[in-house]
């Protein structure tokens, strides 16, 4: 099993293997009403965009939060501070309201995350859980094509599987930690390191297992949304009644891939989580700007075209996460906190106009008696762009940007009339609206 996963080759053990799959695929915002004449110019030549329409009454996927891996055994641990910086929702910290954590196969190791995990919670956050593998006596050896040392769970032990994530489910629970789900198998498509799963023993597993877990089950978690491990589960009736959440990587994923219009058929009842990924990459710095504001880009996506629940990190403090190695949040992580901050669990995601101007991507939440808007902007330039609520609500509306030299910094608050106020996005720059 390689231990320093998801890492680029210089300087750690990295995994090619996934890297081959992933390279083939200014101005302050300024509300109109308070736009000094004086400043007009600063902002460089500005670009009319389409309103940006909000629809409270056309609801769409309940809000689980925004998150990321914490691995102890591969990284070390999040410090203190660390943490607090993690899942406080205060200025200068970045809001995560949901954790990951592995399950060990080891039981002696599963205190390993529970102090992150414990602190996070505190803070409140929910959590979640992943194996890489089952116990090594529960594992088989096979041939896989060219891996003549392939793993897989042993048919013969897929009841004493069950049982293993039910007792790190109790002992977490035990120990402070009420495990918002548990799941089957850590990217069982992407295995070499780690123990293969087929889409049919997948199936197999929930049929016949999954019921007996005392926690929400979360698969199949396929490393790149692919939708021949998930169509199984929401084919079989059985096996989708067994399983909680429909969990994705997406590595690698274009966005056409994005929308699955059978778990809009079928998956009623069930949550669609986004359970891991780094995003652009994870060989240049996360303060690397423009760069970074493509995570702004892929978190829209990844809520309007997707409809995912949860947007989970991979690992919360790294060169290219969230956190820098210094505890420090990253340009890619404040760009990140101008959705995690802001939307908060239980929040819905309403209808907006999600692309009213070349490289504007807008959407639009409802909850704690607000209405909050994250509009990214890619553009070189400045754009003037209007919002309108349909509802009429909201009087008071503050403002927070990241851009090339700020983040998630506070503009101030300023007035809308009858529902519709008129900003200007900076170019290059993520903004989030509170209207309340």
């Amino acid at each position: 099993m390689t231990s320093r996963r998801n890492e680029p080759e210089s300087g750690e053990h990295g995994s090619p293997r996934r890297r081959t799959v992933l390279a083939t695929m200014g101005a302050l915002p300024l509300l109109a009403s308070a736009v000094p004449a004086a400043r007009a110019a600063d902002a460089g030549a500005l670009t009319a965009a389409a309103t940006a329409v909000i629809d409270p009454s056309a609801s769409r996927q309940t809000i689980r939060g925004f998150g990321g891996m914490n691995h102890t055994a591969w990284i070390g641990d999040l410090t203190a501070a660390q943490r607090d910086t993690a899942f406080g929702a205060a200025d200068g910290q970045l809001g995560l309201s949901l954790l990951r954590i592995p399950v060990p196969e080891d039981r002696a190791n599963w205190n390993r995350d529970l102090a992150t995990a414990k602190r996070a919670v505190e803070l409140g956050a929910a959590v979640i859980a992943s194996p890489w593998n089952p116990p090594a006596s529960m594992v088989e050896t096979f041939v896989r094509g060219s891996q003549t040392n392939a793993r897989r769970l042993r048919y013969d032990m897929y009841g004493a599987y069950a049982q293993h994530l039910n007792d790190f489910t109790t002992y977490m629970r035990n120990n402070g930690v009420n495990l918002y789900g548990i799941s089957v198998q850590n990217e069982p498509d992407y295995a070499q390191d780690w123990t293969w799963w087929t889409a049919a023993e997948m199936v197999r597993f929930l049929r016949e297992n999954a019921g007996s877990i005392g926690t929400r089950v979360i698969a199949p978690e396929s490393f790149q949304y692919v939708k021949s491990m998930s169509d199984p589960i929401l084919n079989d009736p059985v096996a989708l009644a067994n399983v909680d959440i429909i969990g994705a990587h997406l590595y690698g994923t274009p966005f056409a891939n994005f929308p699955y219009p059978l778990f809009k058929q079928k998956g009623a009842g069930k949550e669609l989580w986004m359970t891991e990924v780094y995003y652009p990459n994870s060989t240049d710095s996360a303060d690397l700007w423009p760069q970074a504001l493509d995570v702004g880009e892929h978190i829209h996506r990844a809520m309007v075209d997707a409809e995912f629940q949860a947007y989970i990190w991979w690992y919360i403090r790294r060169s290219y996460g969230p956190l820098r190695e210094d505890g420090k949040i990253s340009k890619r992580g404040a760009v990140m906190a101008q959705f995690a901050r802001f939307v908060r669990p239980g929040y819905v995601r309403i209808e907006a106009t999600a692309n009213p101007a070349t490289n504007v991507y807008v959407s639009a939440y409802r909850g704690g008696g607000s209405t909050v808007v994250v509009a990214v902007n890619k553009a070189s330039a400045a754009v003037s762009q209007q919002f309108t609520l349909t509802n009429g609500a909201g009087s008071s509306v503050a403002s927070w940007v990241t851009d090339a030299t700020r983040n998630v910094a506070s503009q101030g608050t300023t007035g809308a009339s009858n529902g519709s106020f008129t900003a200007t996005l900076p170019a290059r720059s993520a903004t989030t609206f509170v209207i309340r």
